[in-house]
């Protein structure tokens, strides 16, 4: 785990998230004080339980991002699931326990790609060779060699064979084709329905199926570049040991895994809300054991939630964080709202990130040629005209600009492997001639923007 201190998380979010700074400062610390979990006395460490966090806020302001952004700084597993998609046990619906299983699975995933990295060289000299003895049939072997062929001399052939490799390396022979042998697993198509609590066994399953059937290889002829390639993944794959990945994979899990729950109040007990709310606090009982500490079983091994770090987010507008159950309350001490966002922050958010949204769209077009590029004149009322548009509408915050921005250089986009013009200014003429119409459109702008 890196050795970030609040101020240095706070300052990285910063780079990609404008704003809601009371949020920032929350997850900043909450992570840090995984840092210093870590380097507690051991007998104090599993005491220690995280303070985990309720992002209160209207859709596009950020809460997905920030929980998304403080995963990828700290290379921790992130999985972000609705808390609407699960349903009590007894209905149809997903099994509570399956986002533990899909924060090790991806926790996998990322152990995998780092110990295939480490093992990247040697894989690459074995298919190097390999590719060699294709290339050149006669070497290492003289099972099948033709009669007809040129006798060798061993001397002679690992002349031939350095000459060869050399010229493997310069990328000389990338083009020449090759036969390879390339495993295709017959698996037949057996659908497996798995209800809750059933998925792993679906899973397994469906490994079973696929270990008892054995791997066919079809030869492909192929591009030497490609051929290396091929053969290098699968070389790679087979020097990794899975026990340990796994292993590695689910400490990962528990000592650095983040969820972020969205959409927590949608399983709250509704005031004066019509209709039975025995499912949604139902959902609620099903979650708060995988909150408190509790033991998922997968097929990777056991993983102990107590230490996952979890954010929950809701927009609360008819409802609020105390209609949830008193114990599951009970495990999100931190609160935090965020800000609502006007066209302050949308000219900021269109100027400020790394990924600034006009920022993707000149890159976009760069490929076709066309050097686009917007005033501040023009930054404003976009920002002006985005902040209207959520006042009179539904207010979806940051992902306005999206839509807007769509609309406003659709021609521009559709047209752009034609025109001739390559180099474009957006001003702020241009943006009230293309949005202006639609924004005054009460209707138009419910649809369109």
């Amino acid at each position: 785990m890196l050795n970030l201190t609040p101020a240095m998380i706070e300052q990285e979010l910063d780079k990609y998230i404008i704003g809601q700074k009371n949020a920032k400062k929350s997850v900043a610390i909450a992570l840090r004080n995984r840092w210093r979990r870590r380097h507690v006395e051991e007998d104090l460490r599993d005491e220690i339980s995280p303070k985990n966090i309720i992002l209160i806020g209207s859709t596009g302001v950020g809460k997905t991002e920030i929980a998304r952004r403080l995963a990828k700084l700290t290379g921790s597993p992130f999985v972000k699931v609705e808390a609407s998609k699960f349903t009590e046990v007894g209905y149809v619906g997903r099994d509570v326990e399956s986002m533990v299983r899909d924060l090790l699975n991806t926790a996998i995933s990322m152990v995998k790609v780092e110990e295939e990295e480490r093992v990247r060289e040697k894989a690459r000299k074995i298919s190097e060779e390999k590719v060699l003895d294709l290339l050149l049939p006669g070497s290492g072997q003289s099972e099948g060699q033709n009669s007809m062929d040129v006798v060798e001399t061993a001397e002679t052939r690992e002349k031939t064979r350095d000459k060869l490799r050399k010229m493997l390396e310069n990328g000389k022979l990338d083009e020449r084709e090759v036969e390879v042998e390339v495993n295709e697993r017959s698996t037949p198509m057996v659908e497996v329905f798995s209800n809750m609590g059933m998925e792993e066994l679906g899973f397994n399953f469906k490994d079973m199926m696929g270990n008892i059937f054995p791997k066919n290889t079809k030869k492909r002829k192929m591009k030497v570049k490609d051929a290396l390639k091929i053969i290098e993944d699968e070389e790679a794959a087979s020097l990794i040991d899975m026990d340990a990945v796994s292993k590695k994979a689910i400490d990962l899990t528990e000592q650095s895994g983040i969820i972020f729950l969205d959409e927590i109040d949608k399983v709250t007990a509704r005031t004066g809300g019509k209709g039975p709310d025995v499912s949604r606090e139902g959902v609620q009982r099903d979650l708060l054991p995988i909150v408190e500490g509790s033991t998922v079983v997968t097929k990777y091994g056991s993983v102990k939630t107590d230490h996952i770090l979890f954010i929950a987010a809701g927009a609360f507008h008819i409802s609020k964080p105390s209609d949830l159950i008193p114990e599951l309350q009970g495990r999100f001490p931190i609160r935090v709202e965020l800000d609502s966002l006007g066209a302050g922050d949308f000219y900021r958010i269109l100027t400020e990130p790394q990924n600034a949204l006009t920022l993707q769209y000149i890159a976009l077009l760069r490929t076709e040629g066309i050097n686009l590029s917007f005033t501040d004149e023009a930054v404003k009322e976009i920002s002006k005209i985005a902040e209207e548009v959520n006042a009179g509408t539904e207010n979806i915050g940051a992902r306005r600009l999206h839509t807007i921005m769509e609309k406003l250089l659709e021609e521009i986009l559709y047209k752009a492997p034609d025109i001739d013009e390559k180099n474009i200014e957006i001003d702020g003429a241009f943006v009230k001639d293309k949005l202006s119409d639609i924004k005054n459109n009460q209707d138009l702008s419910r649809y369109i923007l």
